[in-house]
């Protein structure tokens, strides 16, 4: 296959306006990725716990973009009890799946090719306790499946494309892996239009009966996190296209009428995904230039600095029976707070006392 003039290739020849459009966002977007990568502000543990927040709104927001009715303290209620495996109804099952899945690939990411099986398997995980998907979860679509528009209460609103037929969705499919392989491999254009023209490409095909969306935007976070977009850990892309899903359909719309024609224009997906990457990173920026010291302190910490908050004044005492901490953890960080100038200290010896400064 000569990738080169294949049409995947073909139609990212840009315009310059357009071309100068997204290499600013990349601009921007890239400064983040490398002072995510520079940066150590961030402990290990403050970045398991926003890491986890962002699984849970990234679940939230890419179901209710489906027509899901879960809110976020439901999911969370849900990603906390996960080891019961007892999901009451069809929504709690599809979330549940989501939950597990997206773990998956923030922890696993490095290990996981962009391949046919990979996208299948993904597809398979997410709807592994959804009652109703057990016939085709995993396997590529048997019968017509149109792009349909939902509202909030998971009412159909509007038909926004008829995808790739059954017949052709193997073969389709393996030509969009090959071509992003490819692409990838020779450096062919920026990582992130490549994603991109990936992820258009994959939402047009529709290869599977049911749960297309949530796929994609599983795979958009795979492999910007190959591609080095640590930050996606920091901010949800699923939450941001959810506050837009109304732009989202109909960029989705208007690039698919021009599909396998002979002239594609993808502009206007291009122009809503990198408006969402570019949102992206900067609410990420936001988190690491902030004040908010909340961001530098550990589990522990933060719970030790939301209880002082709430006292007029404690003691080490005092912290060790309301936190049930260990004497050295409630004196270590009592240390570090001290030198962090958010609290200060009262008496001397036995009389010793602490209080936030204000």
């Amino acid at each position: 296959m000569d990738w080169q003039d294949f049409r995947l290739s073909t139609r990212l020849q840009l315009s310059g306006e357009m071309v100068e459009t997204l290499y600013s966002k990349i601009a921007e977007i890239d400064a983040v990725k490398h002072t995510f990568r520079l940066s150590h502000k961030l402990l290990p543990q403050t970045m398991e716990r926003l890491t986890q927040s962002v699984i849970v709104t990234s679940t939230g927001a890419s179901n209710r973009i489906e027509g899901n009715q879960l809110n976020d303290i439901e999911v969370e209620a849900l990603y906390k009890s996960m080891r019961i495996k007892s999901f009451k109804t069809r929504d709690e099952q599809e979330v549940a799946g989501y939950l597990e899945t997206l773990q998956t690939v923030f922890e696993s990411y490095e290990n996981i090719p962009i391949r046919e099986s990979t996208i299948l398997h993904l597809h398979n995980t997410m709807l592994a306790f959804s009652d109703k998907d057990q016939g085709h979860m995993g396997q590529y679509k048997f019968g017509p499946n149109r792009v349909e528009a939902k509202d909030q209460g998971g009412k159909v609103v509007g038909i926004i494309f008829d995808p790739t037929p059954p017949h052709l969705t193997q073969k389709e499919m393996q030509e969009l892996v090959g071509w992003y392989d490819w692409a990838i491999e020779s450096t062919f254009k920026h990582p992130l239009i490549l994603i991109a023209n990936f992820v258009f490409e994959y939402l047009a095909i529709h290869p599977f009966q049911d749960g297309n969306g949530r796929t994609s935007r599983l795979l958009t976070n795979l492999m910007l996190l190959q591609h080095g977009y640590s930050f996606v850990s920091l901010v949800s892309h699923e939450k941001l296209i959810e506050q837009h899903k109304a732009d989202y359909y109909l960029a989705l719309n208007k690039a698919q009428q021009s599909w396998k024609r002979v002239e594609e224009d993808v502009s206007p997906w291009l122009l809503f995904i990198f408006d969402i990457f570019h949102r992206q990173a900067i609410e990420a920026q936001v988190i690491l230039e902030s004040d908010q010291f909340e961001y530098l302190l550990s589990e522990k910490q933060l719970a030790f600095w939301q209880w002082a908050n709430s006292q007029r004044e404690f003691t080490r005492k005092s912290a060790v029976n309301a936190l049930a901490f260990p004497a050295r953890t409630i004196e270590a960080i009592i240390k570090k707070l001290l030198d962090m100038k958010k609290i200060e200290r009262l008496g001397q010896g036995r009389a010793t006392r602490y209080r936030v400064t204000n």
